[in-house]
């Protein structure tokens, strides 16, 4: 016994001398590295041809040596700090609009009903010109922003050039802006709620509490979540959301790291809405993180479908740190783990190729299991119980939408007619798509189809391999033929641009609101729910395993 005793004391210090060696080892390691780094910056502050800006020479180094590790692992000088704060808690002084570049100049791409520049008539398409006096022309979207920003309540005049009506002005006060996590929550039909979620800041599952309740009271018999295009935010708003439809005390996820205290198993903490209602969640591939706990969830505890398509892949939780002089890193600490026990985490950055971290291979996916039993894989993201194939937009469509040519006649629009229909009843007329058609006239929206980037291809082909004289009269024929083809693409795909240009013209008069209802109709994943809906034995047959 005694032996045995000091066996394992001289097994315990050896295991404690090997630990405090490696961590020798790692030291040194670190401070090697750093003395050299250090000798680096000093030779190249001092040698260098050209005069060097020592923060952006520092900054840059963070940010490449944090880009061997994962995208979500970043480093927030003093200046960037603000953004970031903004990004994790969705609050800002300001005045409500998001902005982007535009052919050189700053555009409204966005403002948000509820705020000042929407209440004061400050359109989507107007360009920004002046803020308080100060030219804005040939700055960028960041430096606007720093000037429309400000404490709640001061004034701001900001001067824009519209479209079709010239310089205005607009005088207003800025706000806090929240933006809201559910933008939008309504009723498609008489008996189907509906819940839109754009983000998880803070209140996010309040928020979708609140919409639950005040939907049943409307006397609603099912619900869908969409997360469609949601790309996460914090981990405990998915639990307050998972927690509106399962009882309290449900494990919802866990998170494991190297380090204990990071190792944590997050619970559902408070009463819920309702357990029982049919519920259908609605995923894309831009649906990433929290979304992917929170649908994840539903489906490892068959607690609704879950219907669109594979979401995007990310397993991993990021945690806040502060450091000195006001700066900010958000680092990866951990990976999470939804109820069956899969990592939805798609990618591995620990194993890159060529830099970039590969897709997990099939090999290595492990099957984990439902409540109820169902087979569910990890290493993919959350594979959606019913699969929706998304429809393609065409060439004429996508070239529409990439030359901005749908968002100038939207702006047009709005610009000459003071009101619409409300979204639901609003359709473009015949009218309006002949007005449409006149204004492209001139305009360029220049596209190349499948098929002559394959004529294309064949005519190289045919002149390598001295074909092309004899083929050069047929091929001319063809290509004469196709031009004519082109020029009844916006008939022949009149449906879809019609679609695309009802979406952006009733989103300039009713915001949120419009670019949800003008979808219900023709969205493919609402038509899917709806149809598994009216079939609530295929329902029930989901969640059992037994479809």
């Amino acid at each position: 016994m005694k032996n045995r005793k000091k066996i394992f004391i001289i097994g315990f210090l050896l295991l404690g001398v090997t630990f405090a060696f490696k961590q020798a080892e790692d030291y040194f390691e670190i401070s090697k590295n750093l003395d050299i780094f250090a000798a680096v910056y000093k030779e190249v502050n001092t040698s260098y041809v050209d005069d060097v800006k020592p923060g952006e020479l520092i900054k840059e180094a963070i940010d490449a040596m944090l880009l061997s590790l994962d995208p979500y692992t970043n480093f927030y000088s003093e200046a960037q700090a603000e953004d970031y704060r903004l990004q994790v808690t969705g609050s800002y002084g300001g005045i409500g609009v998001s902005v982007r570049m535009k052919n050189g100049r700053i555009v409204v791409d966005q403002a948000y009903e509820g705020f000042p520049a929407q209440l004061n008539d400050l359109r989507v398409g107007d360009y920004i010109i002046e803020v308080d006096g100060k030219s804005v022309v040939n700055k960028n979207s960041k430096d606007l922003n720093e000037l429309l920003k400000g404490t709640a309540g001061t004034p701001v005049k900001v001067k824009v050039d519209r479209p079709g009506i010239g310089e205005v002005s607009v005088d207003m006060e800025r706000a806090q802006i929240k933006v809201k996590n559910v933008p939008y929550y309504g009723k498609i039909d008489e008996h189907t709620g509906y819940i839109k979620l754009t983000g998880f800041t803070p209140n996010a599952g309040k928020e979708v509490h609140d919409a639950l309740v005040d939907l049943k009271t409307k006397d609603i018999r099912q619900v869908i979540l969409d997360l469609r295009g949601n790309g996460g935010g914090l981990l405990h708003e998915a639990v307050n959301i998972v927690n509106v439809f399962v009882n309290r005390g449900e494990d919802v996820v866990q998170t494991k790291s190297k380090e204990r205290a990071d190792n944590r198993t997050y619970k559902t903490l408070n009463s819920p809405v309702d357990t029982e209602i049919p519920l259908i969640v609605l995923v894309d591939k831009g649906s990433a993180s929290a979304s992917e706990i929170v649908s994840g969830t539903i489906q490892d505890l068959d607690r609704g479908v879950v219907i669109g398509e594979k979401s995007f892949g990310k397993g991993l939780v990021q945690s806040s740190k502060s450091l000195t002089y006001n700066t900010q890193m958000k680092i990866t600490t951990a990976k999470y783990y939804i109820p069956s026990g899969r990592c939805v985490q798609k990618l591995d950055y620990s194993h890159k190729k060529d830099g970039k971290a590969i897709v997990v291979a099939d090999s290595l996916k492990h099957t984990f299991y439902t409540r109820n039993g169902r087979p569910v894989k990890d290493g993919e993201g959350v594979t959606p119980d019913i699969e929706v194939k998304r429809r393609d937009l065409s060439k004429i469509g996508q070239t529409l939408l990439s030359k901005e040519l749908i968002f100038d006649f939207a702006t047009q629009y709005r610009n000459t007619k003071d009101q619409i229909p409300e979204p639901a009843q609003f359709n473009v007329s015949d009218d309006d798509f002949r007005a449409f058609k006149d204004f492209l006239k001139g305009k360029d929206y220049a596209y190349l189809t499948d098929t002559e980037k394959a004529l294309q291809h064949l005519e190289d082909r045919a002149e390598s391999e001295a074909y092309l004289e004899a083929l050069s009269g047929s091929l001319v024929q063809v290509k004469s033929q196709l031009e004519k083809n082109k020029d009844q693409d916006l008939e022949r795909h009149r449906k879809e641009i019609t679609e695309l240009l009802e979406l952006d013209i009733a989103s300039r008069y009713y915001f949120d609101r419009a670019l949800v209802e003008t979808t219900f109709d023709d969205d493919p994943d609402i038509r899917e729910s709806l149809a598994l809906f009216t079939d609530r034995t295929r329902y029930a047959s989901i969640l059992k395993g037994s479809k």
